[in-house]
């Protein structure tokens, strides 16, 4: 039984051994997951271990296995309400902001590494989007709250862009393969694009609906929270896997069954999400190893500098671009701005990616491989170990609610019935007149915000300020008002 205990109790220990360290780490701000892509490396080939891996075939499989888990998760724990704050501004980011990130990261490349354009539009396409498992992650480990738009936008983004990168990567490959199409690229990419995206919403919604009728009526069986997990993770395995069979994302339609299940049948889902929490951590504790395994820190002595150029242009040139342009149309203000283009982490994503053209054999697939890995490691130790201190610099953290001292700093010192006549209000306090003195505090101020309100949303009157301090289903329902000395 050596050849089953000897490997076991290795993967089990250093599985053991990074989650230790890990939680350690959290501590001092050090990101839990670079944790597991370290102890990978050094137990590679290079490392202090010096195990030799080089499967590729079995790390993609993993993989995707492991990226399908987590998008599901995400998922499950993203709701219908939540949309109102964030999903235009996501979607945009996820689309729009994906491409505008490739494209110069793809410059980057030419400038700094010397790649042909199409290798650096594929290099830009990997490194595009944000990851979802290292923003779920980093933001639950962060010790900040952030207010619901900021949040949402982060989260659903996250979720969501991967099918844009995957159906970009997959275009670039193509056009770079000899056995490319002989139809114009233009083409190409619109098919493409109609397939991965068609078929991934399809199959997702509909699985969604399946799914949360089962669940409906298998609830009554007593089925436990963990059973019921393990049937709600292989039906969205089996969504994933059937997507892609017919050329779709199943990236876009595991997040959406998720979605839908949890909003559909919430009730059956909340006493899963403890069980899909463990699965989500495993598959990124052995996704991330397994990725550190395949990587050789000697192959990329040539290209240390270069790739750390890339990779600084795509997180201080690259994402605040995209994001700014993105964010433009939805009256963000300037600190959110900021900080969600600081919140662009790169993680597992682009590594998978980036064993596509490996496994194509794409000319130069090597090189693209090892600065996609480059940029992981430098994102996730310069974003990932900072999000906590930025989001209170920049002022985007909700104050802790037992800190009476940055609650009144927030939320102001008078509290407000929303419906109370604004006209009334500025009398009473000497405040300029508005145009509509009989409309409610609530409405005046959502109407001054101009986009969705959220909890600490403020409008500046006079010498007075107004915050939101309650939101009831999406309308202000309290509000904290302060006077400047």
């Amino acid at each position: 039984m050596a050849f089953v205990n000897i490997p076991l109790l290795a993967v089990s220990a250093l599985v053991f051994l990074s989650v230790l360290i890990g939680l350690f780490s959290t501590r001092v701000g050090f990101s839990f997951l670079l944790v597991f892509l370290l102890a990978g490396v050094l137990t590679g080939e290079d490392g202090v271990v010096g195990y030799r891996f080089d499967d590729y075939v079995l790390s993609f499989w993993v993989g995707n296995i492991a990226l399908a888990i987590i998008l599901l998760d995400g998922g499950l724990r993203t709701a219908y309400a939540t949309f109102r704050t964030g999903l235009r501004p996501a979607s945009l980011l996820a689309s729009l902001g994906v491409l505008i990130s490739a494209g110069i990261t793809a410059a980057a490349g030419v400038l700094f590494v010397g790649l042909e354009w199409r290798t650096a539009l594929l290099l830009g396409a990997i490194v595009g989007s944000t990851d979802a498992a290292a923003v779920f992650a980093l933001l639950t480990r962060s010790g900040v709250v952030l207010n619901e738009r900021v949040a949402t936008t982060l989260e659903i983004e996250s979720g969501v862009n991967d099918p844009m990168a995957v159906y970009l990567t997959l275009t670039f490959i193509a056009l770079i393969s000899a056995a490319a199409p002989t139809a114009s690229p233009w083409s190409t990419m619109a098919l493409a694009f109609v397939q991965q995206f068609g078929w991934g919403a399809l199959f997702g919604i509909a699985g969604g609906f399946a799914m949360a009728g089962l669940l409906h009526k298998v609830a009554s069986r007593d089925a436990g929270g963990g059973v019921l997990a393990l049937l709600v993770g292989a039906g969205g395995l089996a969504v994933f896997a059937a997507t892609g069979l017919i050329g779709g994302s199943g990236f876009l339609a595991v997040y959406l069954f998720g979605l839908i299940v949890a909003n559909r049948a919430g009730d059956v889902v909340k006493p899963i999400l403890g069980a899909m929490d463990g699965y989500a951590w495993l598959a990124q504790a052995g996704m991330f190893l397994l990725l550190g395994l395949l990587v050789t820190p000697s192959s990329m002595q040539g290209y240390v500098g270069a790739g750390l150029a890339v990779a600084l242009t795509l997180i201080f040139v690259a994402r605040p671009i995209a994001v700014w342009i993105c964010l433009l149309p939805f009256r963000f203000t300037a600190r959110e701005t900021w900080f969600i283009a600081w919140v662009g982490l790169r993680g597992a994503v682009p590594v998978v990616l980036a064993l596509f053209p490996l496994l194509a054999g794409t000319p130069q697939a090597g090189l693209v491989f090892n600065i996609a890995f480059l940029a992981v490691v430098t994102s996730l130790l310069l974003q990932g170990t900072t999000i906590g201190l930025v989001a209170r610099r920049l002022g985007v953290a909700m104050p802790d609610a037992d800190d009476e001292r940055q609650q009144r700093a927030l939320f102001r010192d008078f509290a407000l019935d929303a419906s109370t006549p604004i006209g009334s209000i500025c009398a009473f306090y000497n405040l300029p007149a508005v145009a509509d003195p009989d409309q409610t505090l609530g409405a005046w101020m959502a109407a001054e915000l101009r986009r969705p309100p959220v909890v600490g949303d403020g409008v500046v009157w006079g010498s007075a300020s107004f915050v939101v301090r309650t939101l009831e289903d999406g309308r202000i329902a309290g509000v904290g008002m302060g006077l400047e000395a």
